[in-house]
């Protein structure tokens, strides 16, 4: 069941990008210089730093990546910037599920829920369920369109195929994994119980 004290915080953010591990080690590396808004312009627009085809592209996606990484504290920005690449990965999805609590939700739920049962995939089924059951919690999912909740399932199912929580985006069967120590400690020194909860959903 949907947490009730995540009531009102659902929203279709998440659809502008799934974990842009890269991109993200390089926006985690501007705020740790803790660059001036004109320095932040330049080196996402000139310099092009996301390797994007146009600004527009490169803002957008730059707005998203650090919406996501100021939820969370330096200590997990060096791990995003610095750290191996399956730390790096965990420490974006920690970010990530910070931002949006419609994929930690999902992962709480229906990731704990399928492994639990012993039914190691996961389907368009289950996500039309959670739908429906966040509906209940925030009744504006109602208001969001077909396309909307198809963009955000495609970005939803390729985080956690990018995370290795599943093979791939087209069988979707359930991996196990393991929060690795760095992001684990990183986490818990933070008291990030929840991040913490739905990363570790696959030990269920």
């Amino acid at each position: 069941m949907i947490k009730k004290a995540h009531k009102g915080i659902y929203n279709g953010d998440l659809s502008a990008g799934s974990l842009l591990v890269s991109e993200s080690r390089s926006i985690a590396r501007l705020l740790m210089e803790n660059v001036d808004a004109h320095r932040w312009t330049h080196a996402i627009q000139v310099d092009n730093i996301l390797q994007k085809r146009n600004p527009a592209s490169a803002e957008r996606q730059a707005r998203l990546i650090r919406k996501r990484l100021v939820t969370m504290g330096p200590d997990l920005w060096g791990t995003v910037a610095d750290g191996g690449i399956d730390a790096s990965v965990q420490a974006v999805l920690a970010a990530a599920i910070k931002h949006s609590h419609l994929l930690g939700d999902f992962m709480d739920t229906v990731v704990r829920h399928q492994w639990r049962t012993f039914q190691y995939h996961i389907s368009n089924k289950e996500w039309a369920e959670f739908m429906n059951a966040c509906a209940q919690v925030n009744p504006k999912i109602d208001q969001w369109t077909d396309t909307t909740r198809s963009k955000l399932r495609q970005v939803v199912f390729r985080i956690l195929s990018e995370a290795d929580y599943v093979d791939n985006t087209r069988s979707l069967r359930l991996l196990p994994v393991r929060v690795v120590h760095e992001v684990k400690d990183c986490l818990e020194k933070q008291h990030e119980t929840y991040v913490l909860r739905c990363m570790e959903a696959a030990n269920s």
